[in-house]
């Protein structure tokens, strides 16, 4: 089973600067431990030390976010893609005004 996983900029210095990759797993949790296996310390950079996705960390597959799915529990089948996005945060208001 191939599943697609979409790499950010920010991680591609760990796949070699690919910014897409393929993996057998049959869960997110499975995936992340198959990217880590193929790509050693890329797991650190997608989870806490306790293994769960980091807060600012979003991973979706097929455009759904996994948290209003079941988490690292949410299943994959062959041709799915996921796509691994760090949060932005910060910004400055253009408008210039005050809230």
């Amino acid at each position: 089973m191939s599943i697609k996983v979409r790499i950010p900029t920010p991680l591609q210095k760990h796949t070699n600067n690919q910014a897409e990759v393929s993996v057998d797993a049959s869960d997110v949790k499975g995936l992340i431990e198959a990217l880590e296996k193929d790509f050693p310390g890329i797991k650190d950079r997608i989870c806490e030390k306790d293994g769960k996705v980091r807060r600012f960390i979003n991973i979706y597959v097929n455009e759904e976010d996994i948290r209003f799915l079941q988490r690292d529990a949410t299943s994959l089948k062959d041709g799915d893609e996921i796509s691994i996005i760090p949060a932005i945060a910060g910004g400055q208001d253009i408008a210039g005004g005050a809230s």
